[in-house]
Parts: C-alpha cells; sequence; structure tokens
C-alpha cells in the first residue's frame, strides 16, 4: 500500500492536500479535506484501461463555489427535513432552509463545507485517511457539539470503506452519508442509463412534490422501482409512473431488506467489466441519477444529466418527522458507529 499527498488548493489561508491511497493493484482512492470529499477513484476496465470512476471536480475552488456534493461526507443530517423544522425533547427547533423551503444536507455550512483535520494510517493490506472534525453547539442550528470521525479505507481486495463515529454532548440529530456519484465508465460524456442495478429492496420511500417524504412505503412490485433482479437504469426514466416522472428519474430512499447475506446493492457496466458492490449496515439507501445537468464543469466540459449514480446510505430521511422511520437522534453517552463498504469488481 502507498500514501501520497499533493497540494490541491488553499482555503482560509490553508493549504488543502489531496491524499492518495494505492494498493498493489494499481487501484487507488484520492480525497481532500474540505468536507471529506472522495474525488477520485481509479481503477481497470476488463482491458487493463485505467479510470476515475467517481464524479470529482478539477480544483478546490470549485467545490467551495458551487458545492455540488461529489463525493461529500453530508452532515449532520442527510437530505431533507421538512420546513426545517424538527422537536427534540418536547423543544422545538428551526433550522435554516436552503431548498424549496426544506432544509437539505445540513444546511448552508455542512459537514461538507468545513475544512476537517486528518491523520494517515497503514498497514500490509489496508490504508486509511481519518477525518476528524469538531462541530459546534449551533452550527446551521443544531444543538449539541458534535465530535466526528470518518474513515476511508483502501484495501488490496478493492474496497472502499466508509466508517463514521460521532459523539455529542446535548441531544441532537445525526444521519450522515457519503454523496459519491459512479460513472463506470469513466467517461463523463457518456451517461450511466446503460448502467445495471441491483437493490435488494422490496419498498421504497414515496415522496411529495418538494422530495419530502410522505410517511407511505409502496412495494416496488410492478414499478419502475424494482431492481430485485438486475435491471438497466434507463427503466427509471422510461416510465411514467409518476414518481420517476416527478424526478426526471430516481431520488429516492430504498428500503434495505438486509434479510439475507451478500450485496445491498450492485451496479454493474457490462461493456466494461466494471462492478460496484454495496454493503451496508444503515437501513436505507437514496439512489439519485443526477437529474439535471449541472452548473459547474470537469476537464472544461459541462456535466450533463445523468452523469452519475449515488448509492448514498443513511437512516431513513426526515425520520424526526417521522414516528415509524426510525431513529436518528443522537444523545450524550451515546456512539454513532456505522460501515458502508463499496467493493470494486471486474468481470473479465
Amino acid at each position: 500500500m502507498k500514501i501520497e499527498e499533493k497540494l490541491f488548493g488553499v482555503f482560509n489561508n490553508q493549504d488543502v492536500n489531496a491524499i492518495t491511497l494505492t494498493n498493489s493493484q494499481g487501484v487507488s482512492i484520492t480525497a481532500i479535506p474540505y468536507g471529506a470529499h472522495i474525488i477520485d477513484w481509479t481503477v481497470p476496465d476488463k482491458d487493463g484501461q485505467f479510470d476515475n470512476i467517481v464524479i470529482g471536480l478539477d480544483n478546490l475552488d470549485d467545490y467551495v463555489n458551487h458545492r455540488p456534493f461529489y463525493g461529500a461526507t453530508v452532515g449532520r443530517i442527510a437530505g431533507r427535513i421538512a420546513d426545517g423544522k424538527f422537536t427534540l425533547d418536547g423543544k422545538d427547533y428551526t433550522l435554516p432552509v436552503n431548498t424549496s423551503g426544506n432544509h437539505l444536507h445540513g444546511g448552508p455550512k455542512g459537514l461538507d463545507a468545513v475544512l476537517w483535520n486528518y491523520r494517515t494510517e497503514q498497514t500490509d493490506d489496508r490504508a486509511a485517511i481519518i477525518f476528524s472534525y469538531v462541530d459546534p453547539a449551533g452550527a446551521n442550528d443544531f444543538p449539541g457539539t458534535l465530535t466526528v470521525e470518518v474513515a476511508y479505507t483502501l484495501t488490496e481486495d478493492n474496497e472502499w470503506i466508509v466508517s463514521y463515529k460521532a459523539t455529542t454532548d446535548e441531544p441532537t440529530l445525526f444521519n450522515p452519508t457519503n454523496h459519491v456519484y459512479f460513472n463506470l465508465h469513466g467517461d463523463l460524456e457518456q451517461t450511466i442509463l446503460d448502467h445495471s442495478l441491483f437493490i435488494k429492496a422490496d419498498h421504497f420511500i414515496e415522496l411529495n412534490e418538494k422530495t419530502i417524504p410522505t410517511g407511505q412505503l409502496p412495494a416496488v412490485d410492478g414499478t419502475p422501482f424494482d431492481f430485485r433482479d438486475a435491471a438497466p437504469l434507463a427503466q427509471a426514466i422510461e416510465s411514467d409512473h409518476p414518481q420517476t416522472t416527478a424526478v426526471k428519474g430516481l431520488d429516492h430512499p430504498f428500503v434495505l431488506n438486509h434479510d439475507s447475506e451478500g450485496p445491498d446493492a450492485v451496479i454493474f457496466h457490462k461493456e466494461n467489466g466494471r462492478r460496484i458492490v454495496m454493503t451496508t449496515d444503515q437501513p436505507s439507501v437514496v439512489v439519485f441519477m443526477h437529474n439535471g445537468p449541472a452548473s459547474v464543469e470537469v476537464n472544461g466540459k459541462a456535466v450533463q444529466a445523468y452523469a452519475g449514480l449515488t448509492l448514498e446510505t443513511q437512516g431513513f430521511p426526515d425520520a424526526i418527522n417521522h414516528d415509524d422511520f426510525g431513529n436518528t437522534v443522537l444523545r450524550p453517552g451515546e456512539t454513532f458507529v456505522s460501515t458502508t463498504t463499496y467493493q470494486f469488481e471486474l468481470e473479465k
């Protein structure tokens, strides 16, 4: 295993390095401490061609000025909180709203928009970047000082392991995710509509017109949300289902079955043989297809609609406002821990 660092930019008069972990097969991941973003995951195809299979920007300024969430560590809360309002232990809280009157991805200065500390570790079969940050009480109007650690580990088995650990000194909300976008072509001029997707999920979470959960968990049977047998992503935009037409594809949480061994989700591109196999201890995964063009460029070219696909593992979005959506409250004395693994495989 090898660890390298290189200057990527400057933020608030501090140098920001890009840290690259590389294994013996030449597979590498690169991340930056600004927002604990993953900016590159370079892997081979069946012909031995190496490409970056995640969307990453060319420079730090674009991450700061455009905030596209590409590969970002998102928090304190991933997704939306309806109207930016919630009640915790009988006290009402109002968070800043930053999309359609709702609170999105931790607010205007979430964990994706701050500079984390980091250290690196390595053994013979793995290397890791451990990011750490103390989010003060009142940041984005959340209660409690949150101490959080996110580790990115690359293994000789071509796994990218994302591990979270967090504590708080007051009751607060915490439901993080990584907003990585995959494009197995390694070429953003080609879309992900020809990728196949498998998700072990019998239900998805229905959304209203502001993409807030309605509280309903419809069955995927007979809908474009049925990926229990791997199917092309194109089925999500070719359908006239009102949930997919409303967002021009997928932007939905899938309720993971967690009822058997094996992966929770798989993305596969048959032509080049690249495959990502995902497992998680979280109850849901949000699949978003980059349903519109971006305002930022990569390599001098605009990022088009359907340029990437997310697998955002997390607790149910807006859970604090739904009695049966599980717990996203973190209390003093508790430690939040979670792990998601994305494993690269090659079918030759």
